[in-house]
């Protein structure tokens, strides 16, 4: 607990110490906007534009709420400082500096409020955005000032004071808040080295044009020469370069107008003016250079956003194309040529260089779907504009695919075909899923129909058996059984066969233990047909076993063993079943189903061999089935 209440104590001194930093930076940067704005005033001393007011809301903007006292705390310190170094008495220099603060509050605020944080001139309502807010705040603390100003000074008109107040405040958030917030942009987001080179040439360049410009005489047809000049220069930086530098460049306009309207010289410097006229014109100047610098870039850097979007939103749209094996074409009925996604060429396998005309892209199409693909394609009418077809398509490879195509028409006035544009998609997964399908549903139907037979005709066997009806269901609920033991042990393999020593063992665990049975032979695995009878078979011997021979008594014991054969009879699986221990056995028992299942199901169903015998000292049989190729041995 002390290790986190340490913990929480440097985090705060550090956030007090960055704020006290933050605070001193934002006054000290402050006092010198205001010494700069002071050195450049006009003979009449009029502040042309008050960039100090652009530092103040310009950091508190580009910083966010976080740094709200610090800005805050350093704009008033640095006005009170500024005003008393001047003719102003301390009282007057408080209310001024209520209202510097006050105004980048309010400034910052409405940005926060209608556009969130971080702010940037990217957008062509963020700009409109910061003048708006510009306009309202620095109105409103020229309220504030002028009271102040008249309260303590006095002997002005409260108009003209509000108004110089509102245009050089306004202004100086104008020109100077886009560059603070421009440089904490490229701060969070750096220009490319490039970028970086090609703005500050441009600036250069511009800051040469300026001081031509200011060179020039004021004469009537020098007025267009500083827009033919400037212009391009601004258009290139909107243009090439980020938000920051076109700021910087209506920053060195601003100050190289308002530098020709203090000292006197070029357009904006006539003496042959009004001083006020002189102002007036200045300010405007400086207002419509700077809206033209921010919304440039703002348009251009929308237009870079938008191209970029659109650039990423075409590689996911051909990434999503490609990863569902879809492409879209357009084809021209006029000149006979499509055009396709840029996956085409992959999917389709045709050179991405060389255009895929409609007679390429028929000559493809197996010839068993060609006439079916172009019936689809010639029957489309205005009042039937869609069609959709499958087909198999030839690759240069030599191998099929399955493309299924979806395309709809346009018309022109008269009803002629103008166009084709659609989706083709390769679904030759889906095709062989629905065939890998139907012969899936094939097989289980067999299956199903010769289990259902086989069942049938357990039943009907084994009532010929006679005995009670108690004794008929019990027998015909074991064979049934004993059939569906099989069936699972053929599922759980996937019908791929069974291990012949697991089907054993299987077929004996209802009757019979590890003490009264042995089973030898090596690995076999049976096919499906040979599991199933060999079930069968397996359960009369055991059942018969049960109730009259070996596994009746509890010394007798049944001996279950394979092999397959040698030479001659390498192909054929050889099984004993032999029961000893047991009961004597009649040497002429009677022929009963499950008897006769044991003699004729081998023979009948595998074309193998059985031969059963009766002997006194206990059941003994002798299997032979035919091996196939699926059944497999190993020792």
């Amino acid at each position: 607990m002390q290790v986190i209440q340490k913990f929480d104590m440097a985090d705060q001194a550090r956030r007090w110490m960055s704020s006290a930093w933050l605070a001193v930076v934002v006054g000290s940067v402050y006092i010198l906007a205001a010494k700069l704005s002071l050195a450049l005033l006009t003979p009449d001393g009029v502040a042309v534009f008050w960039p100090a007011a652009g530092i103040a809301a310009g950091a508190l903007i580009a910083l966010g709420p976080r740094a709200r006292w610090a800005v805050v705390v350093g704009t008033m310190v640095a006005t009170i400082v500024a005003n008393l170094l001047g003719d102003r008495n301390l009282p007057s220099a408080i209310v001024f500096a209520l209202c510097n603060a006050g105004e980048a509050v309010l400034a910052a605020g409405l940005i926060q409020r209608y556009f969130g944080s971080p702010f940037s001139l990217d957008r062509l309502r963020h700009v409109l955005g910061l003048l708006a807010a510009a306009i309202v705040a620095t109105a409103v603390s020229g309220i504030g000032g002028t009271l102040g100003f008249a309260w303590f000074h006095g002997g002005t008109s409260l108009l003209a004071t509000w108004q110089d107040w509102f245009a050089s405040d306004a202004l100086g958030i104008v020109t100077i808040a886009p560059l603070v917030i421009g440089l904490a942009s490229a701060a969070r987001e750096p220009p490319a080295r490039r970028e970086t080179i090609e703005g500050l040439v441009a600036l250069a360049l511009l800051i040469v044009l300026s001081v031509v410009v200011i060179a020039l005489p004021p004469e009537t047809w020098t007025t267009v020469v500083p827009i033919a000049l400037l212009f391009p220069v601004l258009l290139w930086l909107a243009a090439r370069c980020q938000p920051v530098f076109a700021a910087a460049a209506a920053f060195i306009v601003t100050l190289a107008i308002v530098w020709t309207t203090t000292i006197g010289i070029g357009h904006f410097g006539d003496p042959g003016l009004p001083m006020a006229d002189r102002v007036l014109a200045a300010r405007f100047g400086i207002l419509a250079d700077a809206l033209c610098a921010y919304v440039l870039a703002a348009l251009f850097a929308e237009r870079r956003q938008h191209t970029a979007a659109l650039a990423d939103s075409e590689t996911r749209l051909q990434e999503a194309l490609t990863a569902g094996a879809v492409t879209t074409f357009v084809w021209d009925a006029g000149t006979g040529s499509s055009q396709r996604s840029a996956n085409a060429a992959q999917m389709l396998g045709f050179d991405p260089q060389q255009t895929l005309t409609s007679g390429d892209f028929l000559a493809r199409i197996d010839p068993n779907d060609r006439e079916r693909f172009k019936a689809a394609v010639r029957g489309v009418k205005p009042e039937r504009p869609a069609y959709s077809v499958t087909f198999r398509f030839r690759h240069p490879d030599g191998r099929d695919v399955w493309l299924e195509e979806t395309a709809r028409a346009e018309f022109d006035a008269v009803g002629r075909l103008v166009r084709m544009k659609g989706l083709t998609l390769d679904v030759t997964a889906r095709k062989r899923s629905e065939d890998e399908q139907s012969q899936l549903v094939a097989a289980l139907d067999h299956r199903v129909k010769t289990l259902l037979a086989r069942v049938a005709a357990l039943a009907k066997d084994t009532r010929r058996g006679g005995g009670s009806l108690d004794a008929y269901g019990q027998a015909l609920d074991r064979r049934v059984q004993s059939m569906a033991d099989a069936h699972a042990l053929l599922s759980q393999n996937r019908w791929h066969g069974v291990d012949l020593a697991e089907l054993v063992r299987r077929q004996l665990a209802p009757y019979a233990t590890d003490a009264s049975t042995t089973i030898a032979g090596p690995n076999v695995t049976l096919t499906v047909a040979a599991t199933q009878a060999l079930a069968m078979v397996l359960h009369e011997l055991v059942t018969n076993a049960a109730r009259y021979g070996a596994l009746s008594t509890p010394h007798g014991r049944v001996e279950v063993s394979w092999d397959h054969g040698h030479g001659d009879d390498a192909a054929n699986l050889s099984i004993e079943w032999r029961e000893i221990g047991g009961p004597a056995v009649a040497a002429s028992p009677d022929l009963k189903y499950g008897v006769s299942i044991i003699r004729d199901l081998i023979p009948h169903e595998l074309g193998g061999a059985v031969d059963l015998a009766f002997a006194p000292s206990g059941v003994c049989c002798k299997i032979e089935i035919p091996l196939e190729p699926r059944a497999t041995m190993t020792q």
